[in-house]
């Protein structure tokens, strides 16, 4: 199989798993937070240990690290840890909602925003938990 094979695989695995997380999310995110973050980190280390060495490459700097995504192999390795890592913040937020008293339908543009921008649906879901701290603290 190619690299770019892996990669719609893997893109269209992630995709699959973040529309059942918003669709059934309590059922599915003990699953996915799991199996699906444990199969890319297979793939990610095969392809990471497989990738062409490049001498340029380095995290000392942009150009190196730069240079480390210059062959496929290595780039599919750096978007599949993207897709785990991602997937796997975005089953916490599912898990850690409720205890939160967070509905459901909340957490959805967290889970959207994750997706598509990591960070920032983290973020928004770090703010969602403050206000719903705040509404607490306000409310006793």
């Amino acid at each position: 199989m190619s690299d770019a094979q892996l990669f719609q695989y893997a893109n269209t695995t992630a995709l699959c798993c973040w529309v059942i997380l918003i669709l059934i999310p309590r059922r599915a995110a003990p699953i996915l937070r799991l199996v699906v973050p444990v199969g890319m980190a297979l793939l990610y280390i095969w392809a990471l240990t497989t990738a062409p060495a490049n001498p340029d490459g380095g995290f000392g700097s942009l150009a190196q690290v730069k240079a480390l995504f210059a062959q496929d192999r290595a780039l599919l390795a750096g978007w599949v840890h993207y897709l785990a890592f991602d997937l796997f913040v975005g089953c916490w937020m599912v898990l850690d909602a409720p205890e939160h008293k967070l509905h459901r339908l909340l957490v959805v543009p967290c889970l959207l925003l994750t997706f598509m921008f990591g960070p920032a649906g983290l973020l928004l879901y770090y703010l969602l938990r403050l206000a719903a701290r705040q509404r607490s603290v306000a409310s006793q």
